[in-house]
Parts: structure tokens; sequence; C-alpha cells
């Protein structure tokens, strides 16, 4: 495994090619950073699989250049998935659509559909691109991190989750911290109205806008990333709108104050800074080896309500 901070052009076609040949490369987006295969070769694709302790029936996203190579991964899709794409990509958006013969079993959990995206990201948009031009045709990249914990946002995050797991030949490539810092909002397309199975930077209120469509509140059976009970969990308990004692952790807005004799581990001062650095903060307090750390939630809609979701789970964390 190696660490390359600086990502000239000659390190994408490097990674790109280390690709191609079948090794894994973890790059960055502006949602979280990845764990890439070639989304076609299943031996590269079950060792994302092993790396991360991920159960095999877990279906991964597909990371996509463009809205252009939509077609080649899915079929019969409808028009207001058309529409998110074309405002949300590249973004934070995961779309999860009918699969084309290319989409196989090891890819999508063995579901007739597959979770596609085109990330917002100079290094993974450049690392798709090249990848292309060895004929490639997309990248399968959940989080690079082990199943159900923390998602990294930064390089030493995803070497601190996987390094001692990766293998001569697999690559990390440094693009700094994730801007956004929580994973993509994730919509099923395969309805008449889109569903938000997971929700994420782009708001219900967007997805109605620019789908034109009321958002289908109706339960979903799919499989899709992120959606267990426990999730997103550090090592530490993680506890939500309670008292923050003496030597616990805590994270809240910038203008509530820390209570005497508590660990302060971020004080994002908006909803947008609270996302981006909540993954970093609950890392911060394993690091301090904390056994609790209390989490003031932000409140109301949008991004708030995707944060919610991930400190939800995080705080469903498994004895």
């Amino acid at each position: 495994m190696e660490i390359i901070s600086n990502c000239t052009q000659d390190v994408i076609e490097r990674a790109a090619k280390a690709l191609k040949d079948g090794h894994l490369v973890a790059f960055p987006t502006e949602t979280v950073y990845g764990l890439g295969a070639d989304a076609t070769n299943e031996h590269a694709v079950s060792r994302i699989y092993s790396v991360k302790g991920r159960p095999t029936g877990h279906p991964l996203i597909v990371h996509i250049s463009s809205i252009n190579q939509l077609d080649k991964w899915a079929i019969d899709i409808p028009e207001y998935a058309k529409k998110l794409a074309s405002k949300f990509w590249p973004g934070p958006m995961t779309l999860i659509l009918k699969r084309s013969d290319l989409a196989k079993n090891f890819v999508t959990g063995s579901q007739e559909k597959v979770g596609l995206r085109v990330p917002n990201h100079p290094i993974a948009i450049a690392l798709l691109r090249e990848f292309e031009k060895l004929e490639g045709v997309g990248i399968a990249a959940p989080s690079a991190n082990k199943f159900s914990a923390v998602s990294p946002t930064t390089c030493s995050a995803v070497v601190e989750e996987i390094g001692e797991c990766l293998e001569n030949g697999d690559l990390v490539l440094d693009g700094l911290q994730s801007e956004i810092g929580i994973e993509s909002t994730i919509i099923d397309c395969t309805n008449l109205r889109p569903v938000v199975l997971r929700p994420g930077f782009i708001t219900n209120e967007q997805v109605e806008f620019a789908s034109e469509l009321n958002i289908d509140f109706s339960a979903s059976k799919i499989k899709v990333s992120g959606i267990l009970e426990s999730h997103y969990s550090p090592k530490a308990k993680v506890v939500l709108d309670s008292i923050a004692m003496h030597g616990e952790g805590f994270v809240a807005m910038a203008s509530i104050p820390t209570p005497k004799g508590v660990v302060r581990l971020a004080s994002p001062a908006t909803v947008e800074d609270f996302a981006r650095d909540l993954y970093k903060a609950l890392r911060l307090g394993d690091e301090k080896k904390l056994d609790k750390i209390i989490v003031l939630q932000p409140t109301g809609i949008g991004m708030a309500l995707a944060i919610r979701d991930r400190l939800l789970k995080a705080s469903h964390k498994e004895s």
C-alpha cells in the first residue's frame, strides 16, 4: 500500500492503471473517502468486502464520470431520475435504478437494482475519466473504513481504518478533508415517485423541486449503504441531547458553551460545519480514548435531518 499526497496527472494515470489491474484505490470525494475497485472485476470487488469486513449481500455504489454513462449501468430510467441527475450531478446524490446486464450480483448484492453516483471532487473525477481511457466503465466505492464504523473524511483516517489490510499495489490518494463530510443522499428511482432512502446534502425539498414530484415516504425494502440501525459508530458510546459530565466528549454548535471538565471535540458555527466536522470529532473522541461522547443535535430540516440520521445510527452501537 502506498499513500500519495501530490495527486499529479501522472499519479492519476498510475491509480487508474492500478484499478484496471485489479488493485484497490482509496480516493477522496466531496462526501467521504471511498475505497475503489473496478466495478466489473469480481475479484477486485470481493477484496473491498474483505478489507471492510462488509457483508457480501450489502450492495455497493458505482461511481461514474458523467450522466452520459448512466445508460451503461441502468435501464428503464424514469424522466424524473434524469432530471435529478441533470440537476445534481456531479454531486452528493446516489440514484437507485433498475440494473443493466453490466451490473452484476457481486456489485448489487444480488438485487435487480444498482446505485450510481457522479462525485464532485477533482481527484475523483480525474480518476474516473482516466479509468475510462483504459476502457473502465465504473468504480465501485463504498466508504474507506471498516463496516459500520465512522466514515473517513481525511487520508489519515483511511490509513488508520484499513491501512494494514491493503496490499502491495493498492494506493491511497490524499485529497485533504472532504468538503461535505457525510455520505450522499440516496434516492430510489424505481417507483413512480422518488423515495429518499438516506438523507444527505441534497435535501428532500431539493429532490421534490428538481423532480417536480412529491417524495414517496412509503417504506422501502431495498438494501442500500448506511441504512442499518447501527452504523457510523466510533468506539466511544454516543449519547444524544444529554448533559455532558466531567471527562466526557462534547459536540455542539459554537453558540453552546462547554460544560466544566468536559472535552470539547467540535464547535461548528453552521449546520454545514457540523456535517463536515462530525466524523472527525467522533474519531477525535476515540483518539482521546473517551468512553462517552455527548452530541447536541442541530434542529430543523435539510442538512440537519441528515446529521440526525447519522447520529441516530451512531448512537445505536451494539454492545
